[in-house]
């Protein structure tokens, strides 16, 4: 078994700072690999330009999906990905800024395990990242560990 780690997918630069200094702040050691659009996210999960030399069935523990990204949106990466038979089980929680009912009912609707709206104040965010690693990355097991 690899070691466990987390793809985050997040185009803004600043939100993906303050994802990565809240996990770590909150002790979750684990690697974090960054996709900053939704085509690089489709092609670090199924190994392909770029990430050609990746080993496809080293999958993360868990995916935090941003949805407004450039080249393919998020419901479109998290469609993709529950296309596939080796991606389909992988755990997705969508982390977003979107207020949108119908982006949280589609989200769920393409099969993503949990929606959580990015909190604006840095303490509130901190504090979601600490229970997000938690969680996704202690507590929850896959069924490809």
């Amino acid at each position: 078994m690899s070691e466990k780690y987390i793809l985050l997918v997040e185009d803004n630069p600043d939100d993906e700072l303050l994802t990565v200094r809240a996990l770590k702040k909150n002790n979750i050691a684990n690697r974090i690999e960054v996709a900053r659009d939704g085509q690089q996210a489709i092609d670090f999960m199924f190994a392909q330009g770029e990430f050609s030399s990746r080993d496809p069935l080293d999958l993360p523990q868990v995916i935090l999906l941003d949805l407004k990204l450039p080249k393919l949106n998020g419901l479109e990466v998290l469609r993709e990905l529950r296309a596939n038979e080796r991606t389909r089980l992988v755990p997705v929680v969508v982390l977003t800024s979107s207020n949108e009912e119908r982006d949280m009912i589609e989200s769920y609707q393409l099969g993503a395990n949990s929606y959580v709206r990015k909190p604006v104040d840095f303490d509130q965010f901190i504090e979601a990242a600490r229970q997000l690693g938690l969680y996704w990355m202690l507590l929850n097991q896959t069924p490809y560990e």
